[in-house]
């Protein structure tokens, strides 16, 4: 029997672009009046296969003309306005958790920037895409969660420009909008955004005939699915901290419109950007996704409002590789049980949520256990105290010296409400780019973790009468400079870690800066260079938007440096050796006392005494 397609059909997957499969629709599951049009749709995936067209998108099915069967018709049923009625009906629980998430909410940016832009004297939210309120009578406020969220202000209200900045830059990659229609950015918005499959370069692969397939903003096919890969995150997880494009191995370049490609044309821009390729999270060089490690509360949000990503995600390293002492207990860090993680024998398996691939997972614990571990993690002071992605994320993507130009004469686009004419037009320039040795500081789970340049403020302001502001810098509630450094975790992460010297002797890894930028001569009023966040007194210079995240102490920068001079003897050396040094002298606690024991160290290899 053929297969009919009817406008319905084709108005939804022609304006959502809806991608398909190979897999047909039969008659049993559409109604004839819709796949009268679309003949050749694939199926909207197995775990929905049995509803028909209007149990999502509604519509009038009996109208005789495509304009009178698409009287009421959702052309996204997953969009977060009217997404109650169609996908909420099945997923309550979990709609109401995603209007409640980052990715709805946007909370993180909006924060992040608005203190460092002194807007707010908060670090943590005030504001959302959207107002959002947790009525469960469950906030905990030990974990970061709030309350609520009002709506963030527009720019005629607020007098903050921070506020129309995000507005027409920061806030398109937002689940209440689908975001920038670009080249590598093709997507849909709400639960779709994630759940409908985009190419890069938003043209369909479907076998709906009605679809054109030379016209970008289209899904690739007509389906909904769980398997998510990485390439459809990065459609929006591509600015600010990178991750995204970073666990790809991807760093845009430049300027010049280069790299080349190997036959010596420009490189396509994606995401608006020319890229460079470095090396590639291992996770992701083995065939992992991001869904294999990020569990379904990180991404769709455990029903709490958060106010910052390290709040929200509840995933570590050691949840799957367990630590020295313990192996993976195969629950998170929130005792959520990981889904695709299981014991088998002896051995902890991953299974991929994307293509079914099984991945052993390296147990710490078995390292300790075959006397295997590298020595900086028989290091307790490292093992205790640092993030296992302070070493093992040998570069972060470094944005420097981030120029904004806000020009009140020209109107532009605004991402939230999305509307023209709303906002002002932005542009936005760097000082310059870097991706190697990330400086290293305190995160706000107190531990050593990598810090890239987060949103280094130097503001120009062109107002309607002409006045003009330059390279305005901003001062946050704490009293330090809007040039600011958060922590991150890269999603770099390399089998081989930083070396031991990188991380002792680097004044960039220890927040001291590189000695090189003189931010007087680059038209800066500042007296410290854009990779310095701390100086030698252990005196914070720069700002961060992230609670109880800081540089290096004094002291601690002290008892970094010192170690470099260590290594040299302690680095090769085998360990028992030193087992032994401690088994008869004790441990050297001070100078005066590791001074005494290297003496006598000497003085029994050569029969030699100090003074001799």
């Amino acid at each position: 029997m053929s297969t009919i397609l009817t406008p319905l059909s084709f108005l939804v997957v022609f304006l959502t672009g809806l991608l398909p499969t190979s897999e047909v629709f039969s008659n049993t599951h559409q109604p004839a009046s819709c796949v009268r049009c679309h003949q050749g749709i694939e199926s909207i995936g197995e775990m929905h296969e049995g509803l028909d067209c209007v149990d999502c998108h509604q519509g009038s099915p009996d109208g005789v003309t495509k304009e009178a069967a698409h009287v009421g018709l959702y052309v996204n049923p997953g969009d977060l306005n009217i997404v109650d009625n169609t996908c909420g009906i099945c997923h309550e629980d979990i709609v109401g958790k995603v209007k409640m998430s980052l990715h709805a909410t946007m909370a993180g940016v909006i924060s992040g920037s608005r203190y460092l832009w002194a807007a707010q004297k908060e670090m943590n939210a005030v504001y959302a895409i959207r107002p959002v309120s947790d009525n469960d009578k469950n906030v905990p406020a030990e974990l970061g969660a709030v309350k609520s969220l009002q709506a963030l202000p527009h720019y005629k209200d607020s007098k903050q420009p921070i506020d129309d900045y995000l507005r027409n830059q920061c806030l398109r990659c937002h689940l209440w909008t689908k975001g920038s229609q670009q080249l590598g950015d093709y997507r849909s918005s709400g639960c779709s955004a994630c759940h409908v499959l985009y190419a890069d370069n938003g043209l369909s692969r479907s076998g709906d005939k009605t679809i054109p397939k030379d016209k970008p903003s289209h899904p690739i096919r007509h389906e909904i699915t769980a398997k998510i890969p990485s390439q459809q995150c990065v459609h929006c997880h591509n600015r600010g901290g990178r991750t995204g494009v970073s666990f790809l191995g991807m760093m845009e370049s430049d300027g010049y419109g280069t790299p080349f490609n190997p036959d010596g044309t420009t490189q396509t821009k994606l995401h608006g950007k020319h890229y460079n390729y470095l090396q590639k999270d291992v996770h992701y060089e083995k065939g992992m996704d991001c869904i294999d490690c990020h569990t379904i509360n990180d991404i769709h949000g455990d029903g709490n409002i958060y106010s910052k990503r390290e709040q929200a995600v509840e995933i570590e390293c050691t949840d799957c590789h367990g630590t020295i002492d313990n192996y993976s207990t195969l629950r998170t860090t929130r005792n959520n049980i990981i889904s695709n993680l299981k014991k088998q024998n002896e051995d902890v398996m991953l299974t991929g949520k994307v293509d079914g691939r099984i991945h052993n997972v390296q147990q710490i614990r078995s390292l300790a256990d075959r006397h295997a571990l590298p020595v900086a993690m028989r290091i307790k002071g490292h093992t205790d105290k640092l993030e296992c992605y302070a070493c093992h994320s040998r570069w972060a993507p470094q944005c420097y010296g981030c120029h904004v130009k806000m020009d009140t004469t020209i109107k532009g686009y605004d991402w939230v409400d999305e509307s023209k004419d709303r906002t002002h037009q932005w542009e936005e320039s760097r000082s310059y780019l870097r991706w190697e040795t990330p400086i290293l500081g305190i995160n706000s789970e107190s531990n050593v973790s990598p810090f890239i340049a987060g949103c280094q403020v130097i503001f120009t302001h062109i107002g309607s009468d002409g006045n003009i502001v330059s390279n305005k810098i901003f001062t946050n509630a704490a009293g330090h400079s809007g040039i600011a450094h958060n922590p991150i975790q890269p999603h770099t992460v390399s089998r081989k870690a930083r070396t031991c010297e990188n991380c002792h002797s680097e004044p960039k890894a220890l927040g001291l800066g590189s000695g090189y930028y003189v931010s007087k001569y680059n038209g800066l009023d500042i007296s410290f260079e854009l990779e310095r966040i701390v100086d030698e007194d252990g005196n914070q210079i720069q700002g961060t938007s992230h609670v109880g995240a800081r540089p290096f102490n004094k002291e601690e920068i002290e008892r970094i440096k010192r170690v470099n001079a260590c290594l040299g003897c302690h680095q090769e050396t085998p360990t028992i050796f030193w087992e032994k040094v401690i088994d008869k002298w004790g441990k050297a606690k001070n100078s005066k006392v590791h001074h005494d024991v290297l003496k006598e160290l000497i003085r029994g290899a050569t029969g030699l005494g100090m003074d001799e």
